[in-house]
């Protein structure tokens, strides 16, 4: 596919939090990672606005297992309390992605340039990313690495199929749909010997609006600003 990058994404601890689990103050992670957190970590490795990422699929190198820790978290109105947290524990995923340019930036579109974008991509994958990564949390430290999608040894390469039921998929937010609507969507999650390849936003069947915002406009004086800064920083013209 065009555009498209993989890279490897590793780390002692992630928490994919469930939101149901959220209600006693109690967190508790999904089995696998969502939508969202992958296309979350692919952002920190390199993203402008003139992008959106898309996940294609993620593969589950080690086996799911989880830990839970005693933790107290502050509270709003001062003070701490005491909460369990799940999380998962040692977790490798190979993560294949790609990105397509945002439709409703119009304001944006003397950036749209494949190939300066995809070159400066592969570089951020290679580098480990422009930005932390983080496994769904603050908390649970990421690593990123270049590698080739299917290459090694997985540890369900030999399970024809698992179902993780219904979960988060992701939040569509109106710099990318072009509606003042913020929307949550589910989605039924499979993974077939290993592989969970993801449903395209637009085509998840339960959708709920969850809130409403607006575009942020960015001027063409700022995008130059930006650029400039990035070229500074990175040795990259146009960032």
């Amino acid at each position: 596919m065009r555009n498209q990058i993989e890279y490897e994404v590793t780390g002692a601890y992630a928490l994919f939090t469930d939101p149901l689990t959220k209600i006693g103050g109690e967190k508790f992670s999904y089995q696998i990672p969502t939508y969202q957190a992958l296309k979350g970590i692919t952002e920190s490795i390199y993203w402008k606005p003139t992008l959106i990422w898309y996940i294609d699929e993620v593969r589950v190198m080690n086996p799911i297992q989880t830990e839970s820790k005693g933790i107290k978290p502050i509270e709003y109105s001062g003070g701490n309390t005491l909460a369990y947290y799940t999380y998962l524990r040692n977790v490798r995923y190979q993560v294949r992605a790609h990105f397509e340019f945002n439709p409703h930036r119009s304001d944006l579109e003397q950036d749209r340039n494949e190939h300066k974008h995809h070159n400066i991509a592969k570089r951020a994958v290679a580098a480990g990313g422009r930005r932390d990564i983080f496994l769904g949390t603050r908390e649970c430290q990421g690593y990123v690495e270049a590698c080739e999608f299917g290459s090694g040894e997985g540890h369900y390469d030999q399970v024809a199929e698992l179902a993780f039921g219904t979960m988060v998929h992701g939040i569509s937010y109106p710099d990318e749909t072009g509606s003042s609507d913020m929307l949550t969507r589910l989605w039924r999650a499979k993974m077939e010997y290993g592989v969970i390849k993801f449903d395209r936003p637009e085509d998840c069947t339960m959708v709920r609006k969850t809130g409403s915002g607006s575009i942020k406009r960015f001027e063409p004086g700022n995008m130059e600003s930006a650029d400039d800064l990035y070229a500074e920083l990175f040795g990259e013209e146009g960032g």
